[in-house]
């Protein structure tokens, strides 16, 4: 079993940028479809981003596609989300999740899942 922490969430004004950061533990990543999404208060979760085991393939969901970039290291079993003109809208819970292959867009697809970090961006 995979366990994942998330870290580099916060306040930021509307514009900004954030940077937030997955670490695995347990087992190596390196075989292992990644992907973020979020949760926000009175909303759906939402698939954000994903990306395949080598790194070499990535998936974004329309709301995010240009500002958002993940990324991974296999060497560091971690995966990032890199968050750029960031809007009141973006404001939630990231959580960071991992399945064996192929990116899925249900959270509930994946094999583990991490707690979350908070995004709050204000207007």
């Amino acid at each position: 079993q995979v366990q994942l922490v998330e870290s580099g969430g916060g306040l930021v004004q509307a514009g900004g940028s954030l940077g937030l950061s997955c670490a695995a533990s347990g087992r190596t990543v390196s075989r292992y479809a990644m992907g973020w999404f979020r949760q926000a208060p009175g909303k759906e979760r939402e698939f954000v981003a994903g990306i395949i085991p080598s790194g070499s393939s990535t998936v974004y969901a329309d709301s995010v596609k240009g500002r958002f970039t993940i990324s991974r290291d296999n060497a560091k079993n971690a995966v990032y989300l890199q968050m750029n003109t960031l809007k009141p809208e973006d404001t939630a819970v990231y959580i960071c999740a991992a399945r064996v292959a192929f990116i899925r867009t249900i959270l509930e697809e994946y094999d583990s899942w991490g707690q979350g970090t908070q995004v709050t961006v204000s207007s």
